[in-house]
């Protein structure tokens, strides 16, 4: 028998497991001690988890868009639009071809103009009339739509407030705008060289409710509610024509600036009338009642007397 040969009747011989190779227990060798990267990730139960690839750019950059534009349309819907300044009625407050940014929040929530303040409102009928209308291209259009650029198409003016429904407003030649009794001073807003209304005298006329009086800061260039008195509502803009409050000259930005109420609005004793109003209103429904009241007490006392 040659060297080195078995018996077949003997066991084989034990030979060391191969490394990762299943035992007849089931068991495994050692395990590497780092993890083969192609195996994958597994997930909480044992088994193999797919890794998610991040979405292309190019994939959400379409999803962006639409986000952006939707946020503007809603923004311009809203809260605020731009508008442009085509002429130069209200220099030197704005300029021709100022961007202004609109308030269009609050009118939401029940605000209406106020005195003092610049809004920019829709032709209440005739005003414009003749003027000539630019024919935008489509992609300013579409810029217009969503409020990244000012509507060319619409019909709107920009003045400032001067009187409110319930107000009286009036102005002689050679003097002041006189609202409720009390003489504003606009040095600070009108146009330098403009004179309150030589060119328009008006007045006294009461503004009816739900109305506004405008006028604009260039007296001299402005065909506001003097000169349409022989229109519906006597020169008077409706509240619900205003599309908003103008707040910010946005553009150029060498004459960025708010727009605040003038401290003359703020004088006391300007809403006198409209304050007499309210009393009157108030007033009322209390001497009905107790007109009602007093027989009733006297009555009453004259049961227990008796």
């Amino acid at each position: 028998m040659a060297v080195g040969a078995r018996s077949g009747h003997e066991e084989p011989e034990e030979r060391p497991e191969r490394f990762g190779a299943p035992s007849s227990s089931g068991s495994v060798g050692e395990p590497p001690s780092e993890a083969d990267p192609a195996d994958g990730d597994a997930d909480d139960d044992g088994g193999p988890q797919d890794p998610r690839r991040p979405r292309s750019f190019w994939k959400e950059l379409p999803l962006l868009i639409g986000i952006a534009l939707l946020l503007a349309l809603l923004i311009k819907t809203f809260l605020v639009q731009a508008f442009s300044i085509p002429s130069d009625s209200m220099m030197n407050t704005l300029q021709r071809g100022d961007r202004v940014l609109v308030d269009k929040l609050t009118p939401w929530f029940g605000s209406e103009p106020e005195r003092g303040e610049v809004v920019v409102f829709h032709d209440p009928g005739g005003w414009l009339e003749g003027e000539p209308t630019p024919e935008p291209n489509v992609v300013q259009k579409f810029l217009s739509f969503i409020g990244l650029m000012p509507s060319s198409e619409e019909k709107d003016l920009i003045k400032r407030v001067i009187a409110v429904g319930g107000d009286t407003v009036s102005c002689k030649k050679g003097g002041k705008v006189v609202v409720n009794g009390k003489p504003l001073d606009e040095t600070s807003y009108i146009h330098p060289g403009s004179t309150p209304c030589d060119d328009e005298p008006f007045g006294p006329i009461k503004v009816p409710e739900g109305r506004i009086w405008v006028m604009g800061d260039n007296r001299q260039n402005s065909l506001d509610s003097r000169y349409h008195q022989e229109l519906p509502g006597s020169g008077t803009v409706a509240n619900d024509k205003v599309v908003g409050r103008a707040v910010v000259v946005a553009w150029p930005l060498t004459r960025w600036s708010t727009l605040p109420v003038p401290d003359t609005f703020d004088q006391p004793g300007l809403s006198a009338a409209g304050l007499a109003q309210d009393a009157a209103r108030m007033a009322g429904p209390g001497a009905l009642g107790l007109a009602g009241a007093v027989p009733l007490v006297l009555w009453h006392r004259k049961r227990r007397e008796s």
